[in-house]
């Protein structure tokens, strides 16, 4: 009897994916209890959007977060989700930053560090791996999954070969998009552990209704760890349930180290949580939706692409932008549709729809994704695109991070005239404007108070 150990997303992903990451820590915290007795890998509570929504719209110091979560969770390996250069942020950040963020997330508690880059360009996480290593902490080397003519078992072990390279602990297979079949999971994970050999880790989300099939099949390849949310926050773009999947893998060939009892128990401390946040669950993200399969692009997305349409009052377009979205990702190399990659392509589709000509207008992120400024892209790029946006320049030759200078001093100049130290230091390095707006909301909060 096999065990496949199960990594819960309640506090990060399954969040992120339903209610935009609006879950406030207040709520988090009385669960962590209950979470941390139920046999969990590990508690994905970290990275992704969470840092900038907290500073953004929640008003939370995200650091602060990260203290309150390890406090109240003894037992259970913490996690989170790390953009590789691009760290939590948009763009890439200067080394020094890297430096910075990652040291300081070891330092408060992170145990697990799944990082991915959106183009699955090795060079743009070596400088984050290298540190996590240092820090004595496990990493997760992640594939960005898509599909395409270029994308291959063989192209996947090669990129997962280069993971190992570098340091990696485990591989994880990250299907943002859930477009993962279980046939191309099975061939996939048992090519890893037979080329590869380090554990693997499958993130799928249940979007196009596959991924619990995708789970057995997966677990029967040699699957070690898969993602699963509790039920309050699971299925549609989010993960399957936390619940069903260890039911299904109880007896048998398999078996959990859930114990069910925690396990019900903290899912039903959610069903509070969830009623809370009813008002802003849109029913659209927790239905099945198959033309993901064709488009690729994640549920998170789609809502801001209809937000961008609805501000040209063109929402009833979305079905022609999601058509161009599959030219301009084949145009742009076959990028995996996933932070920051999915916006550059969704955009771009956004303006070639409402100009009624393609590439007449180019965003700014389109020009810095062409001239390589995230990386490398995984197939050859439009000649015809590249030339109109390039006007005969060359793109850069080498990592992107090698042409930005060191950001952390700026960072720590800006925030110590308002008697901030490092913390907020990186903060302001990856979300600058964002900070200053924090810091100054606080502030006033603080004046009024002693009024």
């Amino acid at each position: 009897m096999r065990t496949i150990e199960i990594t819960e997303t309640i506090l990060r992903d399954a969040h992120q994916s339903l209610i935009a990451t609006r879950m406030k820590t207040e709520d988090m915290l009385p669960v962590l209890g209950a979470l941390d007795k139920v046999g969990y890998y590990s508690l994905e509570a970290f990275g992704g959007a969470t840092f900038d929504v907290c500073l953004r719209y929640l008003k939370e110091d995200p650091w602060q977060r990260l203290r309150d979560l390890r406090a109240g969770m003894k037992n259970t390996r913490l996690q989170m989700l790390l953009r590789g250069q691009n760290l939590v942020g948009y763009r890439h950040y200067a080394d020094d930053v890297v430096d910075a963020f990652v040291a300081k997330c070891a330092e408060l508690g992170v145990d697990v560090f799944r990082v991915f880059d959106a183009l699955n360009d090795i060079r743009n996480l070596e400088r984050a791996v290298g540190r996590i290593k240092e820090a004595g902490k496990i990493v997760e080397g992640t594939i960005s999954y898509t599909v395409s003519p270029f994308h291959t078992v063989e192209q996947f072990c090669g990129y997962a070969a280069k993971l190992k390279g570098i340091g990696a602990d485990i591989i994880c297979i990250k299907d943002m998009s859930g477009i993962l079949t279980p046939d191309n999971a099975f061939q996939l994970i048992s090519a890893l552990k037979r080329d590869v050999g380090l554990p693997v880790h499958l993130h799928a989300h249940a979007t196009s209704g596959m991924a619990p099939a995708v789970y057995f099949r997966a677990a029967q390849a040699g699957v070690d760890i898969i993602d699963c949310a509790l039920s309050p926050f699971a299925g549609g773009s989010s993960q399957p349930a936390t619940e069903s999947m260890a039911m299904v893998f109880s007896g048998g060939e398999f078996q959990t180290r859930i114990d069910k009892t925690e396990m019900f128990r903290a899912a039903e401390m959610f069903e509070g949580v969830r009623q809370k946040y009813a008002s802003i669950l849109d029913p659209k993200v927790e239905r099945t939706d198959n033309q993901i399969l064709r488009h690729q692009i994640p549920g998170g997305m789609i809502s801001n692409l209809l937000s961008m349409l609805k501000m040209q009052k063109a929402e009833h377009r979305l079905p022609e932008v999601l058509d161009e979205v599959v030219v301009v990702r084949k145009d742009l190399g076959y990028c995996p549709l996933v932070t920051p990659t999915s916006q550059i392509v969704g955009a771009q589709a956004v303006l070639n729809v409402l100009t009624g000509k393609r590439y007449a207008v180019f965003s700014k992120e389109v020009q810095q994704y062409v001239k390589g400024m995230y990386g490398k892209p995984p197939a050859e790029i439009s000649p015809e695109i590249q030339a109109r946006i390039l006007k005969g320049a060359e793109p850069i030759p080498g990592r992107p991070a090698d042409s930005l200078e060191p950001e952390m001093p700026a960072a720590r100049e800006a925030v110590a005239v308002l008697g901030q130290g490092e913390e907020m230091a990186i903060a302001y390095a990856i979300f600058p404007q964002v900070t200053l707006d924090f810091l100054k909301e606080k502030d006033a909060e603080s004046a009024g108070a002693v009024q």
